[in-house]
């Protein structure tokens, strides 16, 4: 009996067991689909439906992923480029910025050029004339001064100053041309044409290198040369001498001018032998150098004062290849006993240079401008800035003549140039008689009305791009002073209240200078801050937070009427 009832719970406890078994792989069957529904579920991509476990994945049209489908998807697929606004808008206005920079380009190298102009027939027409009465004047009034206090004649003191200090750096320009040109006599330009002509190509195409790499280092040395001897020669003689005398210096420009002007002139032998080559390749890869030019300026960071300072550096560079390229047409002139046929052979080869030139500036300011988020708008401040030395130089207070600013501003000298000009054209142009001399003299006058309409008109214009700048209250600014050793302060000058309402623009442009015997030191406000503005409207930029959306060239170091050809901006010279 008990071996029955042992053996029945057994039968009980095994069928128990055989029911949990059973009903564990249906428990699985219904957790699986709920635990691996999040994995198996894919949300529609590229057209394609949710892939579901079960019988839905074998149910599935098999339509709904062939290549059909996808090729109509990809067809037929859109997006909406209002969604990113901001960046098309900026793409938009760099391609119309870069579409305004030939003409605003072409704006301040049209303006720069005449100023250029201006400069070097100065140096033609009325400095010999101010020579002439300086020369004068210093012949005459000491006859006048013999103890008199008052000179009867001249109405001057006997204690005052015999020259001007303009007079006296007129001489100085003056003694400078004429000592020069009579040592540019012994050079002979045939020789050294046909020592250039015998050279090779790779050899020229090296040698032309090397001439514009020194044309520059001579142009930012020689300025600090003519200025030092200007200053020694004016420097009032009550203070302190600090400088090894007058006749040095003077020794020491007249040698620079001198080296100056044979470097131009082997530039200008070898355009001419360029020029005369049969193939054209010397030309050809002259011109190239250019483009060159495009590699080593585009793809470096540029600010605001760089940028004014390759514009500058542009500008002279236009001007003095007009030049060389005039040099080359008399002196080719001048050895087929001048044939105008020869000037239509020379015409191609002048254009194309000329082409080339225009062409690579414009290319190469189009993508610096685009590459550095720069405006075209900072042209017309460029130009702003140009002509604000124009009419500053005929101010009361005025410091420098405007020939002088010009050579500091875009590292222009027009002596040397100036120099070589004179020495092609006398070997060129051979005066005999009484008729030439007649032609030679009316030569001279139209030279005179060229350079005085030009004047005027520059002065008129710059007038006018001051105004518009609102630049009016900087001409009645004080030029810093300071001490020995020291250099100026850049601070924002004083504008004194009794010259902005006694004075206006049209009057004080053709007033002559005063000097002024006060000290200036006293009215200058001292500023440990590095920040310049560029234009008075931008004072409300300075006091705004730096961040990392400002453009950069919103807020300049320096101010662009202190940034001269080789003055350093962020570590480089262009």
């Amino acid at each position: 009996m008990a071996d029955s009832v042992a053996s029945g719970f057994g039968e009980e406890k095994e069928t128990e067991n055989n029911d949990k078994e059973k009903e564990k792989p249906a428990a699985n069957s219904k957790l699986r689909p709920e635990k691996y529904k999040s994995t198996l579920e894919v949300t529609e991509t590229l057209g394609f439906y949710e892939r579901n476990t079960g019988k839905r994945d074998k149910q599935r049209n098999l339509s709904d992923l062939s290549l059909v489908r996808f090729i109509s998807t990809e067809l037929t697929r859109g997006y909406f480029l209002e969604h990113n606004e901001a960046k098309y808008t900026e793409r938009r206005e760099r391609v119309y910025t870069c579409l305004r920079i030939p003409r605003e380009l072409e704006k301040l190298m049209f303006f720069g050029f005449f100023l250029c102009l201006d400069a070097f027939l100065y140096v033609f027409t009325l400095l010999p004339l101010r020579v002439l009465l300086a020369l004068i004047r210093f012949l005459t009034l000491p006859c006048c001064g013999l103890r008199a206090n008052i000179c009867p004649f001249c109405k001057k003191r006997s204690g005052s100053r015999l020259l001007q200090p303009a007079q006296v750096c007129d001489v100085l320009k003056g003694f400078i041309m004429v000592i020069c040109y009579s040592m540019m006599h012994y050079v002979d330009y045939s020789m050294m044409y046909h020592l250039i002509r015998g050279q090779s190509v790779i050899k020229l195409y090296i040698i032309y290198n090397m001439l514009e790499v020194a044309d520059r280092l001579f142009s930012s040395f020689g300025q600090d040369i003519l200025d030092a001897l200007y200053w020694t020669a004016t420097e009032p003689k009550e203070k302190k001498r600090a400088h090894i005398g007058v006749i040095p210096h003077f020794f020491m420009a007249v040698l620079y001018v001198f080296l100056h002007a044979i470097l131009i002139m082997v530039q200008a032998t070898t355009l001419n032998v360029a020029f005369n080559s049969h193939n054209k390749s010397l030309l050809t890869i002259m011109m190239s150098n250019n483009f060159v030019e495009i590699k080593g300026s585009v793809f470096k960071k540029f600010e605001k004062n760089n940028l004014f300072q390759m514009s500058n550096s542009d500008i002279k560079e236009r001007f003095t290849n007009y030049v060389l390229l005039l040099i080359v047409c008399l002196r080719n002139m001048e050895q087929f006993s001048w044939n105008p046929d020869h000037l239509w052979v020379l015409f191609p080869d002048v254009c194309m240079v000329i082409a080339s030139e225009i062409a690579v500036d414009v290319v190469k300011h189009a993508f610096i401008t685009k590459f550095n988020d720069i405006t075209a708008d900072v042209y017309s401040e460029y130009r702003a800035s140009l002509a604000f030395d124009l009419v500053s130089s005929r101010q009361k207070n005025a410091y420098t003549d405007y020939s002088d600013s010009v050579s500091r501003r875009m590292g222009f000298i027009p002596l040397p140039l100036a120099l070589l000009l004179i020495r092609v054209v006398t070997s060129s142009v051979k005066i005999q008689g009484s008729l030439s001399c007649v032609c030679v003299l009316l030569f001279y006058l139209g030279m005179i009305t060229l350079k005085v309409l030009n004047s005027i008109l520059l002065l008129g214009r710059s007038c006018l791009y001051v105004k518009e700048a609102n630049m009016e209250e900087k001409l009645f600014q004080t030029p810093p002073a300071a001490g020995p050793g020291r250099t100026p302060s850049k601070g924002k000058f004083t504008v004194h209240p009794g010259d902005l309402l006694n004075e206006n623009l049209s009057a004080s442009v053709t007033n002559q200078p005063v000097h002024r015997e006060e000290n200036l030191t006293g009215e200058l406000p001292k500023s440990n801050s590095d920040q310049f503005l560029t234009t008075p409207d931008e004072t409300e930029e300075k006091d705004l937070p730096q961040d990392g959306s400002e453009l950069k060239h919103r807020a300049p170091k320096k101010d662009l009427l202190e940034i001269d050809r080789f003055t350093i901006c962020g570590n480089r010279i262009d």
